[in-house]
């Protein structure tokens, strides 16, 4: 195992990073196990992210391992473009098991930006295969996050993911937010105000007439704007308006999907059925690189119904790879066999009451839970947006703490794992650098 230094940082161009300071102090994790990473200088950080939204089951899990290290030293590559490998076939079938069969297929991709795109490109393809070449018009939100392909920040919502690039697609709207401060500070769950939001549809169908609508696309929580719970009734009536003007409904659960409200995916938690889905993060345990597009049953066959041929001019050189796919199957039977969902429902009240005791913390203007995953919004320091949270993601760090901060909110989302031990070790060490925070 190499633990050593980098010879150099200089080379790599870290994302979504201020490389500049990073490089002038680098957090360089070297090992995992467990709901704990090791640094270069050996100190153990408490993984209050499960990486980046990803490791559900832990690190280093070791059923996961075996999985991908008897498969790389099977089959190390298998292309999908006019043949297959069994592993692809038979993690389909555990999927639809997972969603229980609430989707007939699944698209494999390499990341959630990917999942994002693909459902995207299915979502106008399939109205034009069913001869509604007209819709073409995609519907985000605001302060969403989808990934970082053309489509993705195009529906996306978030001002720095797109300033950047242009004009990027036409022919996309956007719904207001559910984000109310004044309404709904301190929630516990779904908050009372906002689902009247989801109204805002109608105005655009009116704008633009649903014959041209092809698809709107939501995160169910939106994650990395800062955990933005709906408002009850909120997705429930997203879900009439778009069965009324026969608009696909998309749910982005990159976030999530696999475990992290308690529930196999959101959708589960919500009772709200989206026509697609998008995953990745938890798929593999964050193992491998890996996502997928769950399509209900009416839209695949759509395609299937059209002239014999290819049916859908789209994939990826590594999708469905034999290795990702290894990693998953392992990933859904350590879910099974471990009853990760019990113990994550288990513990969600105690986690829930621990992060509500930060309410009254210096700085600290709203605290948002749901499932195993909590959005603390702290006051930005005047005249630098942003500033307060990495100040203090920098002091967690060196505490022993990694969270995640976007803006001057701190995000976290444990590994489904954790015990009540780790909560009062992540809360007393977030509480500490909060009370010392300027």
């Amino acid at each position: 195992m190499n633990e050593a230094r980098p010879q150099s940082l200089a080379s790599f161009w870290m994302p979504f990073t201020n490389n500049r300071d990073f490089k002038a102090s680098p957090r360089l994790l070297v090992s995992a196990e467990g709901v704990y990473y090791k640094d270069v200088d050996g100190n153990q950080i408490l993984d209050g992210t499960a990486g980046l939204w990803c490791v559900p089951c832990g690190h280093r899990q070791p059923r996961i391992v075996a999985a991908v290290s008897e498969m790389v030293g099977q089959l190390d590559f298998a292309p999908t473009f006019q043949m297959g490998h069994p592993a692809a076939f038979d993690l389909a079938e555990k999927l639809m098991e997972y969603t229980n069969h609430r989707f007939g297929h699944v698209f494999y991709t390499n990341s959630g930006s990917e999942a994002v795109d693909t459902a995207l490109k299915i979502a106008l393809a399939y109205h034009k295969a069913r001869g509604e070449a007209s819709r073409t018009r995609l519907i985000g939100r605001e302060r969403a996050y989808h990934g970082v392909g053309f489509g993705g920040i195009s529906v996306g919502g978030i001002a720095g993911n797109r300033k950047p690039y242009g004009t990027l697609l036409p022919g996309v709207d956007h719904l207001p937010h559910t984000h109310n401060l004044e309404k709904n500070a301190y929630s516990r769950g779904e908050p009372e105000y906002g689902a009247h939001l989801a109204d805002e549809l109608e105005r655009i169908v009116a704008l633009h007439d649903a014959s041209t609508i092809a698809a709107v696309i939501v995160e169910p929580v939106a994650g990395s704007t800062g955990v933005l719970v709906p408002p009850k009734g909120y997705l429930k009536r997203l879900r009439e308006l778009c069965t009324k003007h026969g608009i696909l409904l998309i749910f982005d659960e990159v976030i999530t999907g696999f475990g992290r409200l308690t529930t196999p995916f959101a959708t589960d938690y919500f009772d709200v059925e989206p026509d697609m889905m998008t995953t990745a993060k938890g798929l593999t345990n964050g193992t491998i690189p890996m996502g997928a597009v769950f399509s209900k049953k009416f839209i695949h066959d759509a395609f299937m119904d059209g002239p014999a041929g290819i049916e859908l001019f789209h994939g990826y050189t590594y999708t469905g790879h034999p290795v990702a796919c290894a990693a998953s199957l392992a990933t859904l039977e350590v879910f099974k066999e471990q009853k990760l969902l019990d113990h994550a429902k288990e513990i969600q009240p105690y986690w829930e009451d621990a992060v509500h005791s930060l309410q009254g913390l210096p700085h600290v203007i709203d605290i948002r839970t749901i499932g195993l995953v909590a959005g603390i919004e702290l006051a930005p320091r005047p005249g630098a947006p942003g500033a307060r949270a990495y100040a203090a993601f920098k002091k967690a760090f060196a505490d022993g703490l990694l969270i995640r901060t976007t803006g001057d909110i701190i995000a976290l989302s444990p590994p489904l794992t954790f015990e009540k031990k780790h909560i009062d070790e992540l809360f007393g060490k977030l509480g500490k650098v909060l009370k010392d925070l300027d």
